[in-house]
């Protein structure tokens, strides 16, 4: 079977999603999400604890039926080709898949293998790839003496095994420390400057903002919002003026002249006395302007005026009514069910 005539390489698209539901019994688990992820992007898909963000990325990586609903991957269909989709995905879960008996360079070479690389090209891809995580030094050691770090960087480098076209990161770097955490981010960097196209579901905010181009935000089963980032940012509604004067004795009696004249209608101005500024919430390019005018009425010289767009986790509990929690969506293990190969 050949790839469905969608011109996925001609619009651009790697991914398209339509009216995708997933029910379980009484619980809907998706209810109707339409999604588009532009090749060579990272696309990422944000929500609460139970979304639904995990089922999607199974739907998607051939792991479950869909109860209804149409999606293509890398102009494959995922319910009439999911063999041939297999071959050009890859998918990091929340926890590592390798197998703890084998060495790490085995379980690359297996996973080599059973894509059908030739047992050449299978040996020569996880000595590369080893070196890539740096796990050469760790490469005949058994998986289960490595640390979370290096299992999961084993993980992400068993998903490139194929040179995938489309990549699924579901939390990656769940449980990580800082500095792994900021690894497993370069490597993501460097596999979407290759060209690979990544959708990736994530908790942490820092790591939405490092690594995704434009995001879908989903709460139930339905996506609620979806855009750039500062284009979210934007919808909350919400700017923040960071007004530093230039003589630093300033800074109180500006702030205490904003709250006299109420110019923000919102909560008080508060001086960041670090930085040397004064924090002016406002809501219009009206009240924008209001503050400067008391600014240049006192005849306070400025250093510096800069507007700031909330931060993504304020637009996240804006749009859901949560704060980002921890992974993963609840599914009930009786009611999971794999695509028949």
């Amino acid at each position: 079977m050949t790839r469905i005539d969608n011109n996925a390489s001609d619009d651009g698209i790697a991914v398209t999603v339509r009216g995708m539901v997933k029910h379980y019994g009484e619980t809907k688990a998706l209810d109707g999400v339409d999604l588009d992820v532009r090749e060579g992007t990272v696309m990422g898909v944000l929500g609460p604890n139970g979304a639904g963000k995990t089922t999607l990325v199974r739907i998607l990586s051939t792991l479950l039926s869909p109860t209804s609903g149409e999606a293509t991957v890398a102009g494959y269909d995922v319910l009439r080709q999911p063999r041939q989709l297999r071959r050009v995905i890859g998918l990091t879960g929340q926890y590592a898949s390798v197998d703890e008996k084998l060495p790490g360079w085995e379980n690359l070479y297996m996973i080599g293998r059973l894509l059908d690389l030739p047992r050449k090209d299978a040996r020569a891809r996880a000595d590369e790839l080893l070196e890539r995580f740096s796990l050469t030094d760790a490469a005949k050691r058994p998986a289960s003496t490595y640390s979370g770090g290096m299992r999961r960087r084993l993980d992400l480098a068993a998903s490139m095994i194929g040179r995938p076209e489309v990549l699924f990161l579901d939390e990656p770097t769940t449980g990580l420390d800082p500095r792994t955490r900021n690894e497993v981010w370069d490597e993501v960097k460097a596999m979407v400057g290759e060209g690979v196209t990544v959708l990736l579901t994530t908790q942490y905010m820092e790591e939405a903002e490092q690594l995704a181009s434009e995001l879908t935000v989903v709460d139930r089963g339905k996506v609620i919002a979806g855009g750039a980032i500062d284009e979210l940012k934007a919808k909350v509604g919400g700017r923040t003026l960071r007004v530093r004067p230039a003589d630093r004795l300033q800074l109180e009696p500006l702030a205490a002249a904003l709250d006299e004249l109420g110019i923000t209608g919102l909560a008080t101005t508060t001086v960041d006395a670090e930085s040397g500024s004064v924090l002016v919430p406002v809501l219009s390019d009206e009240q924008l302007t209001a503050v400067v005018g008391v600014i240049m009425s006192r005849g306070i010289t400025l250093g510096s005026i800069t507007t700031e767009l909330p931060s993504l986790d304020e637009v996240f509990l804006s749009l859901t009514g949560h704060r980002a929690s921890a992974p993963q969506d609840t599914v009930p293990t009786e009611t999971r069910e794999e695509v028949a190969v």
